[in-house]
């Protein structure tokens, strides 16, 4: 790709620039590490939307490592409630103690790299936005506008990388990575991507072709196996009894309904409150509501007009949702 291409996208970036909380206009000091960590966190597998006022409500309660670091942990998860991929949420608690234990962030990629839950993206995405590091970053949407760019139907990573490597400017890396990301989520889009709008489509082979969402092709979709469970409805005087789940595995310390295992056995016989269906990333989970008398020892009850404040994920606020929702049915 030439280099007034490159101009011409960071040009792009100036004058179409998504205003974020997290992010600094270009050509203005970088913003600080802590919110650049926390919210390429937040982002992964998570969209911008759903992501913004999560992220301002989270730094606001923790406004920097060291405070988020201090925090009880079930109070961060809690607060992570409905963001999904709870794995990210022990990780950051991890990581925030094992930065503010050192004194702040380590300021390059490598070093980066070794902190809990910080992967290869997210290294370089602190290293280059928050650090000036001219490192190589690479997600979703830059796989794409780069596989485009060269006309690619199934580029290696090793493609992807060296090609970026080679567009990326010394001086601005974080400027560029942030503008090419930007140009994924809002013209390079998987599906009726915005071409006429595109800084770089005189440079770019799929928009030559005519058929720029071919690139690149599509991958096949892997059937998920399917998990049963039953969670336990156990309610008293206005208020349900909710358990909090093993610190390791799925949803781990997150607040839930009692309940065993997930398995994929057939359904136990009986008449359930409720059933939902639930997708995560590697198999789908088919969970029966049941009512039950045996309340476990260990948790809390929680009353059902204070809901909101019992920090659930997805999974169990839908599971109580759909009885009530079933309930006033009934009643009406």
């Amino acid at each position: 790709m030439r280099a007034n291409a490159t101009e011409r996208l960071l040009q792009h970036y100036v004058d179409k620039l998504r205003s974020l909380p997290w992010r600094a206009p270009p050509g203005s000091p970088p913003p600080p590490p802590y919110l650049v960590w926390l919210s390429e966190v937040m982002l992964q597998q998570t969209t911008v939307a759903a992501v913004t006022p999560r992220f301002e409500r989270f730094v606001q309660r923790w406004p920097t490592v060291e405070a988020l670091a201090a925090a009880v942990d079930e109070e961060v998860l809690s607060e992570w409630a409905g963001l999904g991929y709870y794995a990210r949420a022990r990780n950051l608690i991890a990581c925030a103690r094992e930065v503010a234990a050192r004194g702040g962030f380590p300021t390059t990629e490598a070093a980066l790299r070794k902190l809990p839950g910080v992967g290869d993206y997210t290294a370089a995405a602190i290293a280059s936005i928050a650090f000036g590091e001219p490192a190589v970053v690479v997600d979703s949407n830059v796989e794409r506008v780069t596989a485009r760019l060269r006309g690619l139907e199934q580029p290696t990573k090793k493609e992807i990388r060296e090609t970026v490597a080679a567009m990326t400017p010394s001086d601005c890396a974080g400027d560029f990575a942030q503008a090419m990301m930007d140009l994924g989520a809002t013209v390079c889009r998987p599906r009726n991507p915005l071409c006429g709008r595109c800084p770089l489509n005189q440079d770019c082979a799929a928009f030559a072709s005519g058929s720029p969402e071919l690139f690149p092709a599509a991958k096949a979709r892997r059937e998920r196996p399917v998990r049963r469970g039953i969670a336990h409805w156990i309610e008293r005087d206005g208020a349900i009894r909710l358990v909090r789940r093993p610190s390791k595995g799925l949803l781990g310390g997150m607040a839930a309904l009692p309940g065993g295992e997930w398995t994929s056995d057939a359904r136990p016989a009986g008449v359930a409150l409720a059933r939902i269906r639930h997708v995560f990333t590697h198999f789908a989970l088919e969970l029966d509501i049941a009512a039950s008398d045996h309340a476990p020892a260990e948790g809390w009850w929680q009353p059902l007009e204070c809901i909101d404040e019992a920090g659930l994920p997805t999974l169990y606020r839908r599971a109580i949702d759909e009885v009530l929702q079933t309930r006033k049915k009934l009643a009406a």
